[in-house]
């Protein structure tokens, strides 16, 4: 595992891998999207700044509680993950305001749960994770997850769903509208909207062109 990729904080992430994705089996959940978000986290404190380290630990830890995205408490995967990561970083020594920040960046990062994010740290996790969710890893990831849920592709029928209401939890197509193509409109940073454009159009190119092959 690329520990190094953390540097200068190696130390901390060594400690805090034992706690980081609660031995779910999710390939799209697991420690390489980690990796990405912290890369793309990266980028965007670069520009924008925000506290590393802070942002070392929301990142390694933002998942530490696994929630399948069919579960009726998906909703809740972020605050638990906060409650989890808040118990980690008190253990760790960590001061009650830096627990405090990591665990508001943890809660808000999360789509479904709706949190505006208050701090830069917490406006940073949350555009580095909504990142990895458009773009070509997002379109893998998207068919990846509707394989683990049991999902068509796409209906057959109505691709496009012109005749019936959108449902991502029977067609995987039907995701793009619920959810990945409102992503750009929600970044909070301005490098992260900017990253987020480029994303889009590769994910806007990607649809149309499986459209044109079914």
């Amino acid at each position: 595992m690329t520990i190094a990729a953390f540097a200068p904080y190696q130390t901390l992430a060594e400690g805090l891998l034992p706690h980081t994705l609660d031995g779910s089996s999710d390939g799209s959940h697991d420690f390489s999207h980690l990796l990405r978000v912290w890369k793309n986290a990266q980028a965007i404190q670069a520009a924008e700044g925000g506290n590393q380290e802070i942002l070392v630990a929301a990142t390694l830890l933002h998942d530490c509680i696994s929630v399948e995205k069919n579960s009726p408490l998906r909703a809740q995967a972020s605050r638990f993950a906060a409650e989890k990561a808040s118990r980690v970083l008190v253990d760790l020594g960590w001061s009650l305001s830096q627990v405090a920040a990591t665990a508001h960046a943890i809660e808000a990062h999360s789509f479904s749960a709706g949190i505006k994010p208050t701090t830069l740290e917490a406006k940073i996790v949350q555009d580095a994770d909504r990142l990895d969710a458009i773009g070509m890893v997002g379109v893998a990831r998207c068919f990846y997850i509707a394989g683990r849920m049991s999902s068509g592709l796409y209906d057959p029928d109505d691709p496009q769903a012109f005749d019936r209401g959108f449902d991502d939890r029977r067609f995987a197509l039907d995701h793009f509208h619920t959810k990945l193509f409102k992503l750009v409109a929600g970044f909070n940073t301005e490098t992260g909207a900017k990253i987020a454009q480029a994303r889009q159009q590769r994910l806007r190119r990607f649809f149309d062109e499986f459209l044109e092959e079914i």
